[in-house]
């Protein structure tokens, strides 16, 4: 099948515009010495070296003007992000070298050290869920080549590793949109253990779309953890960290009552295991991921929140 151009309403902060920047900061810099050359030796011949030397620094000092301006309308924003996938603003804490991407059903944290992204918030409704979809895989085209993992990294994982392509966002969730091929991008899946991916990660997914059939639309974030150092994908060809587990918060609001319920997975949960036994707090969640969760909620809001089990987990099978 042939893959969607990667286009749309997609942001993106990177490196990338930084580099622009600069190289068109480095484009003004040589203007203005060449016409510091002309104004020399074509126009102001006679003038006084003194003369000279106020005017040249006078250029210099626009020029370092114009260095700063463009140096700070290069600068990422670090002030809130607003998406329509995050429940109470998206989770801050992640390093500020992450790349941050927004497509049109989901927001993630892409992490530049492990690979994989720190965090991604979706949001699942009856209309985002259809029938199945083909798993194409593919990099993702906004990172750049040592900032995310190419689909042969994944060769042989299986069969050495016993790990699936396991996805943050689920494909099932999204096939009912015209944007589910961005589920495979590689920046939205880690090597997940099979016995986990095909088991009791894939019944919590399934628990949140039964949720979202059910009238009200269900926001979830979710992202790995790394208690222990894992083995790495024998055929990756550049620095990665496997996780050791999975988070998971899932989040429904019906007008003024807003309920969630925490999830931590080990990478070695059996495939009969129930996904109710990794019930926990957000406070958790928050303590081993080292993100903050809903920082748009007041004090009050997320103590509430974050400190319980989940008013929500009743409703996801674990009455």
């Amino acid at each position: 099948m042939a893959e969607r151009d990667e286009t749309g309403p997609e942001r993106h902060v990177s490196a990338g515009l930084v580099r622009l920047v600069s190289i068109a900061c480095m484009l003004a810099v040589l203007f203005n010495l060449a016409l510091a050359v002309y104004l020399v030796f074509w126009i102001v011949p006679g003038r006084a070296v003194a003369g000279y030397e106020a005017e040249l620094e006078g250029l210099q000092r626009e020029v370092a003007s114009l260095r700063e301006a463009l140096a700070n309308a290069a600068e990422p924003s670090v002030g809130e992000l607003h998406t329509v996938h995050c429940f109470g603003g998206c989770p801050r804490g992640a390093p500020e070298t992450n790349d941050l991407i927004v497509r049109e059903i989901y927001t993630l944290s892409s992490n530049d050290e492990t690979k994989f992204a720190d965090w991604v918030a979706y949001r699942v409704s009856r209309d985002t869920i259809g029938s199945g979809r083909d798993r194409v895989w593919r990099r993702d085209p906004w990172l750049g080549l040592d900032e995310t993992l190419e689909p042969g990294a994944y060769r042989d994982a299986n069969r050495l590793l016993g790990t699936d392509r396991g996805h943050q966002v689920p494909l099932a969730s999204f096939t009912g949109t015209l944007y589910w091929q961005d589920t495979n991008v590689l920046s939205n899946i880690t090597p997940q253990r099979s016995e986990l991916n095909q088991g009791p990660w894939r019944e919590l997914e399934e628990a949140v779309r039964e949720l979202a059939r059910g009238g009200d639309p269900v926001y979830v974030v979710t992202g790995p953890l790394y208690r222990r150092t894992m083995p790495k994908l024998p055929a990756a060809t550049v620095e990665h960290q496997l996780p050791s587990g999975y988070f998971k918060i899932v989040i429904r609001q019906q007008a003024n009552d807003i309920r969630l319920a925490g999830f931590i997975l080990d990478q070695e949960t059996e495939r009969s295991a129930d996904y109710c036994s990794g019930l926990t707090t957000v406070d958790e969640v928050e303590r081993e991921s080292g993100l903050d969760m809903f920082p748009r909620l007041d004090e009050l809001e997320q103590g509430a929140l974050e400190s319980g089990v989940g008013a929500l987990a009743e409703a996801l099978g674990c009455g």
